[in-house]
């Protein structure tokens, strides 16, 4: 009998479904956790700065269009890589914006708030990056398309992830003039 790589014997499928499952749990379990405190997590789109603004709605759109495009392509089975291709980054990923979100404690917010005040966190994960929770999308994006490997999640993971990074530079200015 023939034993198959460990790579091509795990179900790559379930594991990118269990993945997914986790990030996106990890997203909307803690913004309704804040929720229940009275904190309004999501503030994509409420500033009335044009940039900001567009930026906002871009990575909105691309934060919508990426995790569609992955439980699509989970659903129809489309993946070109081979086996041993899809296994890098995902979970930690999960790993590192589970640990940010966490840090962060109830000053976690999706988007530039316009009136709510947060404190700065310099400790934890934040003591070595500043935008942890953006690296962890970004390791998760590309985990994911590794691990599916199909032009539809390859260019909303690029599409993602550059509107995240824009919005990373925006969240910086918004920092240094708040802080």
């Amino acid at each position: 009998m023939k034993t198959l790589p460990l790579e091509e014997a795990l179900p790559c499928r379930v594991l990118a479904l269990l993945v997914l499952v986790l990030f996106y749990g990890i997203y909307f379990g803690k913004a309704m956790a804040q929720k229940r405190k009275g904190i309004q997590t999501r503030q994509i789109g409420r500033r009335k700065e044009r940039n900001i603004h567009t930026v906002e709605l871009l990575m909105s759109a691309a934060t919508l269009l990426t995790p569609a495009s992955q439980f699509l392509s989970l659903a129809l089975g489309w993946s070109c890589f081979p086996a041993n291709a899809r296994f890098t980054g995902f979970l930690l990923g999960d790993g590192i914006f589970l640990t940010s979100v966490l840090t962060m404690r109830d000053s976690w917010r999706a988007g530039i708030p316009d009136r709510d005040k947060t404190k700065l966190i310099t400790s934890g994960i934040y003591a070595y990056s500043r935008n942890p929770a953006f690296l962890g999308f970004d390791l998760m994006y590309l985990g994911t398309f590794l691990l599916l490997g199909n032009w539809l999640t390859g260019l909303c993971s690029a599409f993602a992830i550059l509107t995240l990074h824009l919005q990373i530079l925006q969240e910086e200015r918004f920092l240094e003039a708040a802080f």
